[in-house]
């Protein structure tokens, strides 16, 4: 596991009560591409599945699904063993490593979390653990102030955060980097160091092109702390230390402060953003 989500979800309480859930419209619309929506008892797989953020919403539904929750990070991991969720088992393992059999999943779904992982690797061992034919989804909630660069903020404030985001890049693709696209786009390439059997299955992709996208735009009212607490709950942030974490929080509080911050009748701040949904289907 990449150090960084080690280190920046270590405290998977926070994580758990300041990240936002997903909204029912976007939850409906996914399950509606993956062909989930209305199957009872249908096995579904939520792999890097944190604290249960989507498990839970997933757990409740009428479909009675029969899911097992993937989770390398321990301390997350027992985030989720805690709710004991409905149908639902928690096991230890990663995007290359699910101890799942073969041709197990009528689905699976990633919910932001596909960026740490999208390789080649995880593409094959997400298809061996689906049944032919079966979807893939991912999902994303999205803030303008963690949107990729070429996606317009909706505030002067919101813009402010995303650039502090941007100044602390340390090498590893995030959602905004848009670089998971190319897990998909590069399926059927070859490496020097694979075997003749290995290179003759690579020229066929593991999950059908193109993926299909949808954007689910929304906007939510949040108090500064609110705000700050979310904000920090983003990995590159929770690993910042000491006074530079201080510097962040002091940035963020001055940003929220100028005349131009949108509020409604409580004095919560508009925050902007989309649910980004990914589907497609084992090959």
């Amino acid at each position: 596991m990449d150090t960084r989500a080690t280190t920046g979800f270590q405290n998977a309480s926070h994580y758990d009560k300041h990240r936002p859930s997903y909204f029912p419209e976007a939850v409906e619309s996914l399950l509606s591409h993956l062909k989930l929506n209305g199957v009872k008892n249908a096995q579904v797989i939520d792999l890097a599945s944190g604290t249960g953020k989507f498990t839970e919403l997933l757990a409740r539904r009428e479909e009675d699904y029969e899911i097992i929750a993937i989770e390398p990070h321990e301390e997350m991991r027992e985030q989720l063993a805690k709710k004991a969720l409905k149908r639902v088992e928690v096991r230890d393992g990663g995007a290359v490593n699910m101890n799942i059999e073969d041709d197990w999943g009528d689905g699976l779904i990633a919910a932001q979390a596909f960026h740490w992982f999208a390789t080649r690797e995880a593409l094959r061992e997400i298809h061996r653990v689906l049944k032919p034919g079966a979807s893939l989804g991912l999902i994303w909630n999205i803030e303008d102030y963690n949107a990729p660069l070429e996606w317009e903020c909706r505030s002067k404030w919101e813009q402010t955060l995303k650039d502090i985001i941007n100044s602390f890049e340390d090498g590893h693709p995030r959602f905004r980097h848009l670089v998971w696209k190319q897990a998909f786009e590069k399926q059927t390439e070859t490496t020097p160091l694979q075997t003749l059997k290995d290179t003759f299955s690579s020229n066929f992709p593991d999950f059908s092109l193109p993926i299909g996208e949808e954007d689910i735009h929304w906007t939510v009212y949040l108090s500064d702390e609110a705000i700050w607490d979310r904000y920090r709950s983003l990995s590159m942030i929770a690993n910042a230390k000491g006074e530079r974490l201080e510097e962040v929080k002091k940035e963020v509080f001055e940003a929220l402060k100028g005349d131009e911050v949108e509020r409604n009748s409580a004095g919560e701040v508009t925050l902007h953003g989309r649910t980004h949904l990914v589907w497609t289907s084992r090959v």
